[in-house]
């Protein structure tokens, strides 16, 4: 992509959560991008966008050939108020791109949006994934109690597939 943009060269592509992270070959392409384009905005979609064609995560990634990058932005693209999630019959509508659109052209961090400067990425290893800072991870502490009865049913379950597989080899 990189290579058929001209200095100056806008474009747009959407790349899958594992394309922003990993070694090797992943890690020289995002560098790569980040020394020759201007990667300044990365719109992280919720994962059920794709389904049922794919239910990973995936990111819009916004780009300009010709400067390195000095910062990217980051916007968190939540599903509508009520929403699980997308599926066949409720696809994602463009109109849910609007508070997108009306951030865009007047970026503010808030909740939803946060910027990383380039000397951060590099310290990563050209790592994109960046999660919200605003987010708090939930996290449930389980008593000694509850972990043992959680263990104590999977035993069961286990048990309860292998007894099965017993049966269909009889």
């Amino acid at each position: 992509m990189i290579h058929l943009l001209k200095n100056g060269g806008r474009a747009g592509i959407v790349l899958p959560d594992g394309s922003l992270t990993g070694d090797g070959v992943k890690q020289r392409i995002r560098q790569k991008l980040l020394e020759d384009c201007n990667l300044h905005t990365i719109i992280r979609l919720p994962n059920s966008v794709f389904q049922p064609y794919a239910t990973v995560a995936t990111n819009l990634l916004f780009f300009t050939k010709g400067e390195p990058t000095k910062e990217v932005w980051y916007y968190e693209h939540k599903l509508p108020e009520g929403q699980k999630s997308y599926s066949k019959t409720k696809l994602i509508q463009l109109k849910e791109f609007d508070p997108v659109i009306e951030w865009w052209k007047n970026r503010k961090e808030s909740e939803v949006c946060w910027k990383v400067d380039i000397k951060t990425i590099i310290e990563r290893n050209y790592d994109l994934d960046i999660k919200n800072p605003a987010k708090k991870e939930e996290t449930h502490e389980y008593t000694s109690t509850e972990l043992i009865q959680m263990l104590h049913n999977s035993f069961e379950k286990s048990n309860e597939l292998l007894n099965q597989l017993k049966e269909a080899v009889r």
